[in-house]
């Protein structure tokens, strides 16, 4: 397939400390020559009223023509994000102490989302079962569900979804094993202990939104790229501004499985993403994407199929880059590998900068998947960081890509014609993240691309006027004035705190675990992901906390 020629970055100079070295950190040879004179000039030139922090150093970019690049943030060599799949703050973390979470009085819920079945009211409620139904969940059910701001569609839209879904990632479907509506319930340390854990012993973001009011695929776009279009050609220039859904999901695994068996694919990503920087500072990356079964149909006209299987060669919309552009005119196809060399490269201190990581589906928290399951999964991972030698100097962001349909009491903000979507969960883990703090910033997934281009491309921006790739997104996702900045959830200053190994196996209220957990041990601190291919509910048998 062609692709566009090559055209050199513009490169954005940054100030830099005495104390920085490191090759991932090189800056390119063509911003050396210009580096001092930057320093003089970039403090000279600085717009009335900015200051540099103690110890920040200033960089060309940013709304005011300079972006401060925070004192310390180059101690993290490492990021890793982990995204998970369809559950909204409130459904995970509504009753954590501290945040902002379902308004209650003396303990009972003060909202509702009114059942246009039986004419009630159905309050959020404490639900124990491990697998959950969720809702519908594109961009028109977001539309419904926060109703002009009164939050109160989540009941109705469940209700008037498909429960019988040949293929349960498509937004439109609500996978339920009963028919009551499980939208409004949440879970809390009973069902999800290390998750809990994580929030008590790190950051808790309680205002982190999906960047789009959509569904998977649009959030996935924006992980990588802050932005979700369709294109006309492998030209940047054709693409135009699409959160509905660029392509259904059959059409678009097909178009990736296509792309790297046969090298041609009908689908172009063509807009800039964020690898394209990355490639260009040498900062090392990697997607790794889990074994096991992805819940799409290849043919798009079949009612039922057999899940077909995935792996880094067969990923679906959890893993996009095989589609964009620049990724092939790079020639970095090869950098999306299987999670097993995620583990690999813990274990023998050769994490990359930057990592994604996309489960399959049985290990996603999507609907049907079992929640325990998904949190043994996260937990392996996370141990793995942990236990590697790259500790030290790694940040883990921890999200679920989109709201899945379940209740979230939080308006959210509008930025653009975009978004924001509604709350998603969101923790920081880090040797050097802040002790149970609740950040209260307001966040996006463009936070988590703002943060890898502060540490690793000199505050760099997916900016159409600099990247000299130019594409007609509406604007400039990192630099919108209500994100937050995900530095105020560290401590630099502190020592970097040892790993807080967890179970993968822990105890759990819910009447119904995968059978692959019952009876088995805690397994504290392991690293091995549950098996993705036989996760069939267990017997009805109470696992209590012990």
């Amino acid at each position: 397939m062609a692709t566009p020629a090559r055209l050199r970055p513009a490169v954005p100079c940054r100030a830099v400390s005495l104390s920085e070295t490191g090759a991932a950190r090189a800056i390119p040879r063509a911003a050396g020559a210009a580096l001092l004179g930057f320093l003089v000039a970039a403090l000279g030139a600085m717009p009335a009223g900015a200051v540099a922090p103690k110890g920040g150093n200033v960089a060309a970019g940013g709304l005011t023509g300079r972006s401060v690049v925070p004192a310390g943030i180059h101690k993290i060599r490492h990021v890793i994000v982990i995204m998970q799949e369809n559950r909204s703050f409130d459904s995970y973390f509504g009753t954590f102490p501290g945040a902002d979470g379902i308004p209650m009085r003396d303990g009972v819920p003060t909202v509702c989302s009114p059942d246009p079945a039986t004419g009630a009211c159905v309050e959020p409620f404490h639900d124990v079962a491990d697998v959950n139904g969720g809702g519908p969940h594109g961009h028109p059910n977001a539309v419904a569900d926060i109703d002009g701001g009164r939050m109160d569609g989540f009941v109705g839209q469940q209700l008037r979804a498909s429960v019988r879904c040949a293929n349960p990632n498509d937004p439109a479907c609500s996978v339920s094993r009963t028919r009551q509506p499980d939208v409004m319930g949440y879970h809390t340390a009973a069902e999800i202990p290390n998750y809990w854990a994580y929030a008590r012993n790190f950051v808790l973001d309680d205002h982190m939104f999906e960047p789009v009011s959509s569904w998977s695929e649009p959030d996935h776009l924006y992980m990588v790229s802050a932005w979700s279009a369709r294109c006309a050609s492998a030209s940047p220039s054709s693409c135009v501004n699409d959160i509905v859904g660029p392509y259904n999901v059959n059409r678009f695994d097909a178009a990736v499985a296509e792309e790297l068996t046969a090298g041609t694919t009908s689908v172009d990503l063509a807009w800039t993403d964020i690898t394209w920087l990355l490639h260009w500072y040498h900062v090392s990356w990697a997607y790794y994407v889990q074994a096991g079964r992805q819940p799409d149909c290849a043919n798009d006209a079949a009612v039922t199929c057999a899940q077909p299987p995935q792996s880094f060669r067969t990923p679906g919309i959890w893993n996009p880059l095989p589609l964009f552009t620049d990724v092939r005119q790079d020639g970095q196809l090869g950098n999306i590998q299987p999670l097993t060399s995620y583990f690999l490269a813990a274990q023998q201190g050769t994490l990359p900068a930057v990592s994604w990581l996309a489960p399959a589906q049985g290990d996603s928290e999507h609907p049907p998947g079992s929640v325990h399951a998904g949190q043994a999964y996260v937990t392996a991972v996370i141990n793995a960081a942990m236990e590697s030698p790259d500790w030290s100097s790694t940040a883990i962001f921890l999200s679920w890509d989109d709201w899945g349909g379940f209740y979230d009491h939080v308006v959210p903000p509008r930025v653009d014609q975009n978004g924001y979507g509604l709350r998603v969960p969101s923790i920081v883990i880090s040797p050097y993240a802040r002790k149970g703090y609740v950040d209260h910033q307001t966040l996006s997934s463009d936070a988590y691309l703002k943060f890898i281009e502060d540490d690793f491309l000199h505050a760099a921006r997916l900016d159409p006027t600099t990247d000299h790739r130019p594409d007609p997104r509406p604007d400039v996702r990192e630099d919108a004035p209500q994100l937050g900045n995900l530095v105020r959830d560290f401590n630099f200053s502190q020592r970097p705190r040892p790993p807080e190994l967890l179970p993968t196996n822990p105890p759990s209220d819910s009447p119904e675990l995968p059978a692959y957990f019952v009876g088995s041990p805690p397994c504290l601190g392991c690293t091995a992901t549950p098996p993705t291919g036989a996760l069939s509910l267990g017997p009805e048998v109470p696992v209590t906390p012990g």
